[in-house]
């Protein structure tokens, strides 16, 4: 009997299930997780479609396809399986089909999909291909973005030139004015603008013919075009200055689709964006600065009324700048996002009041969406400890669940420590917000290196949300303490501490940070103040080369596209409205602010071991940055390495290339910080 027990036992043992233990994060976990975005409720509330990505990293490629989910959650459905990428699902009125993009026959088009069975049909057939498709309320039609030659009036004659460009063996390239490349891309003389051509196919009609880019490129908002609620004209977005480079002075325009007759209904000099027509027809709600110039300042909601062109703020006295926002169904309120301490908070602003309740507390929160009965929010959630989930709730943050669980089994394997949020004084007694991981597997015991990281921008901030491109766990899983603080310039926490960096570079926010380091030293125990790193990309990557001039308290550095000598990187980055705010003039008329604030006049002071990182796409921080701080490292003998990846911009976008960037920065952390 003895023996016949033991035997059960035995069988139960083996029967139960093998829980792995779990394992700090690794990059190819990073590449397995798969990522949600834009989701899109039906029109009759039930249903919400959104996209899922997938990377492939052998293959060095992803792909997105688009999915459909109850809101009350479940099982989702696959609406789309192309071996292309699928994106931008828009629902049509009546809520049977499915407009989206794709590039499964080549250039990216419109094509659309019954929800309830059958075959994707395409609708657009434009040499210049199709981005951003919106249906007209009645369904009738879409709107979309193209890239086209301004001087060319058919696509036919777009087609042959763009045939005549590929085929040709001369490259050269005759440049006449700015900008003439932008981000990671030469402009090549084409500019944006919007068409919009029927539901059932045909003809694409450009309805914003001209010189200029519509939307504008850079500095819009989430989409920059809407159909009025009557269908008959479309709001857009487009800057008309003669030198865009130096202007941030985007406005908002309303064109009559039958008759192309357009006009601006908007005159402020500063940023105007992101139109959104009330349901009611009364009024279009969109986004506006004050500051002509000034990319970082805050976003006030307006509201533009269509009867007698009254333009008023709703949100003056908020000191939050406004995100994403929508319409209730009602039009009697709006709901917008907002950077708020390190999250991104949910607010709602009642339209007669101006009153601003904020709904979400201490999470981030993006891509609302509102029910068309108006009761409940469905919208993008992420934490430092997890990647994007869809979540709904009440429209007063009530009641709030989960619809997706994605990626719970990966993450179920994965050990990660939630952030810790810490508060400290900064430069001139100012308070400063900060978030502190510790590593996986941690031992109360140890003493632990510090790896601190700096936020690009400057105008930027960490949150608590899962960064792919510097994920906080990955820089905690080979048994660092990661740190992330939010100095003088961060967003989210009142456009005063955001505009004290201004003509400030390496004052204020450098004593925020060394304050910083100080005071995790000091709070604590486990952090090793002799092992010592840190990290930035762009601004963050700047600082590093502030740090190597002017502190020795860190092992090591990696500067990631950082900028190194202020009046080259001028001259030759594409947007040159961001270095006149920032350093009050040009190289030229106020040379004394450039000189002040470059790391390269301060190479004598050089003596940290130093990783640089830079790409040859990068038109926002030239690579020419990244070979004249190596250049002067290696002259000063300075430890030095770069990594120079040619196919790759301000980021670093492909799968292989993120394991080597990954691998790189762990090699040189652990010959500093291991010994």
């Amino acid at each position: 009997m003895k023996k016949l027990s033991l035997v059960f036992f035995c069988l139960v043992l083996i029967s139960q299930p093998v829980f792995a233990q779990k394992r700090a994060i690794t990059h190819d976990d990073l590449y397995n997780i798969i990522r949600l975005s834009d989701p899109q409720i039906s029109p009759n509330g039930k249903t919400v479609a959104y996209v899922q990505t997938v990377y492939n990293k052998s293959e060095n490629s992803s792909n997105s396809d688009i999915w459909l989910i109850s809101i009350e959650g479940g099982e989702p459905r696959r609406l789309t399986a192309s071996p292309v990428t699928d994106t931008h699902p828009r629902w049509s009125p009546d809520g049977n089909e499915i407009a989206f993009i794709s590039s499964r026959e080549g250039s990216p088009q419109i094509y659309i999909i019954p929800v309830n069975g059958g075959e994707a049909r395409r609708i657009s057939n434009i040499s210049t291909g199709a981005s951003g498709a919106i249906w007209s309320p009645d369904g009738n039609n879409l709107a979309f973005v193209s890239t086209v030659y301004p001087e060319l009036e058919s696509d036919e004659a777009n087609r042959k030139k763009m045939e005549e460009m590929k085929n040709s063996k001369v490259k050269a390239r005759l440049l006449t004015r700015l900008l003439y490349r932008q981000w990671n891309s030469w402009k090549n003389d084409t500019r944006n603008h919007i068409f919009v051509i029927p539901s059932a196919g045909g003809e694409a009609k450009d309805i914003t013919p001209g010189d200029y880019d519509t939307p504008p490129l850079d500095l819009g908002g989430y989409q920059d075009y809407t159909f009025s609620p009557e269908g008959k004209e479309v709001c857009y977005v487009k800057n008309t200055d003669p030198v865009v480079a130096t202007s941030t002075n985007n406005d908002l325009f309303i064109v009559d689709i039958a008759t192309g007759n357009s006009r601006k209904i908007t005159a402020n000099p500063a940023n105007d964006n992101y139109p959104q027509y009330s349901p009611d027809g009364k009024y279009i709600a969109y986004r506006a600065m004050k500051r002509a110039g000034f990319e970082a300042d805050k976003y006030s909601l307006m509201l533009y009324n269509r009867n007698t062109g009254e333009i008023r703020s709703l949100t003056s006295d908020h000191d939050r700048s406004t995100g994403q926002f929508l319409w209730s169904p009602d039009s009697r309120s709006l709901y917008f996002t907002a950077g708020d301490l390190g999250y991104n908070s949910v607010f709602s602003v009642d339209v007669g009041s101006g009153t601003v309740t904020k709904i979400t507390e201490s999470t981030y929160n993006s891509s609302i969406q509102i029910t068309p009965d108006g009761r409940e929010l469905v919208y993008l959630r992420q934490s430092m400890t997890m990647p994007s989930e869809l979540f709904k709730s009440r429209t007063d943050g009530s009641n709030t669940k989960k619809l997706t669980t994605t990626n719970d089994r990966l993450l179920s394997e994965i050990e990660m420590n939630s952030p810790e949020e810490f508060w400290y004084k900064g430069a001139k007694g100012a308070d400063v917000h900060g978030f502190i991981v510790k590593p996986p597997f941690f031992d109360p015991s140890r003493k632990y290196p510090l790896i601190y990281i700096v936020h690009g921008g400057p105008q930027g901030a960490w949150s608590n949300n899962f960064h792919f491109r510097w994920n906080i766990q990955m820089w905690a899983a080979p048994g660092y303490v990661a740190v992330m603080v939010n100095p003088r310039g961060s967003t989210g926490y009142g456009q005063k501490f955001t505009d004290e960096i201004t003509g400030d570079w390496g004052g204020k926010v450098y004593e925020d940070l060394m304050k910083g380091v100080d005071h995790v030293i000091e709070e604590y125990d486990y952090i090793d103040p002799d092992k010592l790193a840190a990290s930035g990309a762009s601004y963050g990557g700047y600082m590093m080369n502030w740090f190597e001039g002017h502190t020795d308290r860190f092992k090591c550095l990696v500067n990631h596209d950082g900028l190194f000598n202020l009046t080259s990187f001028y001259y030759h980055t594409e947007e040159l409205w961001f270095p006149i705010w920032e350093m009050k003039g040009t190289p030229s008329t106020n040379k004394k602010m450039y000189e002040k604030w470059s790391p390269h006049n301060y190479v004598k002071n050089f003596k940290t071991p130093m990783l640089i990182i830079h790409s040859e796409l990068d038109y926002r921080v030239p690579v020419s940055e990244g070979f004249q701080v190596f250049t002067a490292l290696q002259e000063m003998g300075v430890p030095s390495k770069l990594l120079y990846f040619p196919d790759e911009d301000h980021f670093i976008n492909k799968p292989l290339n993120s394991e080597l960037w990954h691998k790189t920065i762990y090699d040189w952390l652990a010959e500093y910080l291991k010994n």
